[in-house]
């Protein structure tokens, strides 16, 4: 399934930690940490011990040393040990923690460098840490994810998790660097790893990915969105006909293959206006429109709005805000913890 990892890693581009928040809590159960916070994407890792995850509309699930959860806005999410346990800490917005009184935690919670809880000895041992997603593309890839998912620990066997764990016991120069690009290959692994379990329906593209043809297809559009691609030209390349391309590619995408490539344009200039300020014309030449009008033609059609009001309403964005949900790219195949959101696996 390496070979759905083209699609996977554009939209995963927009999923870039800066500046995550990351911590490791050690707690004793009874516990339960609340995550709250309006982050739109989550990893947790239990490091040893185990848990329960519990969302709003859903039955707990267990969590195993070594397991990691991920865990999709909108929350509040729950790890607890056991299951129904008392909230022992509720986890906001940036560094903001509350404790079970409702008032924000002391330095006595505080055990060593981006560390919480009672004793370091503490029978269970939790990763977590935060960052924001941005971007169109990136949005389209959480949109296909359920509320809670669990990787296994016998799923994904890396050090990532080790290596996190490390190094926020480190106070280094560059720690915050390395957390980040640690934070990225974590989530990129898990989702991998997650996409190819047994009763899991990951999205239809990624599914479609493996087959020969539609997955050639697919590659082509994602490297190269700027050619003036045609149903009877992308054929010609996957070394088919036109008429099998177009049937194979809506059954196992879900849409035809210009629908699905104007979708990919038009995703891919919104980050850009949103990103840069490139002229609005320059960014339609780069996505494959060309010019101006084409694009807004384009956006207007597929967004409902035009490519110049969709800038200056990113621009009036509050800064860290969470980003509007997209729509979906195409169908789917069917103790103590500090900041919100993404974080970490082990190894």
């Amino acid at each position: 399934m390496l070979a759905g990892m083209d699609a996977l890693a554009d939209l995963l581009d927009g999923v870039r930690a800066r500046g995550a928040l990351f911590s490791k809590s050690v707690m004793s159960p009874p516990w339960a940490v609340r995550f709250a916070h309006g982050s739109p994407l989550t990893l947790i890792t239990m490091v040893r011990g185990r848990a329960w995850i519990a969302s709003e509309d859903g039955d707990p699930l267990p969590l195993v040393a070594g397991d990691t959860a991920i865990l999709r806005a909108p929350g509040p999410h729950t790890i607890a040990s056991p299951a129904g346990a008392p909230t022992s800490c509720t986890v906001l917005d940036g560094n903001r923690c509350l404790g079970p009184d409702g008032e924000p935690l002391t330095e006595e919670a505080t055990l060593g460098l981006r560390t919480y809880g009672e004793s370091l000895d503490s029978q269970d041992l939790l990763l977590s840490g935060s960052y924001e997603v941005t971007g169109d593309l990136s949005q389209r890839l959480i949109a296909t994810l359920p509320s809670v998912l669990v990787v296994p620990a016998d799923e994904c066997h890396d050090r990532l998790g080790a290596m996190i764990e490390a190094e926020i016991d480190c106070a280094a120069p560059g720690q915050q660097l390395v957390l980040d690009r640690l934070l990225d290959l974590a989530l990129i692994t898990k989702l991998r790893a997650w996409f190819t379990l047994p009763g899991v329906q990951p999205p239809a593209w990624y599914s479609a990915m493996a087959d020969p043809v539609v997955g050639q297809a697919l590659r082509l559009l994602h490297n190269q969105p700027a050619h003036l691609w045609t149903v009877a030209s992308l054929a010609e390349r996957c070394g088919v006909s036109r008429a099998t391309l177009a049937r194979d590619f809506r059954a196992l995408v879900g849409v035809p293959p210009m629908s699905y490539l104007a979708d990919w344009r038009v995703c891919r200039a919104a980050d850009l206006l949103r990103e840069t300020d490139t002229t609005v014309e320059a960014v339609a030449r780069r996505v494959g429109y060309s010019n101006a009008f084409a694009l807004s033609t384009a956006f207007k059609r597929l967004r409902g709005t035009t490519p110049t009001e969709h800038r200056r309403g990113t621009a009036r964005s509050e800064p860290g805000a969470p980003e509007p949900r997209a729509p979906e790219l195409s169908p789917t195949g069917s103790g103590a913890a500090t900041a919100a959101a993404v974080a970490v696996p082990t190894g």
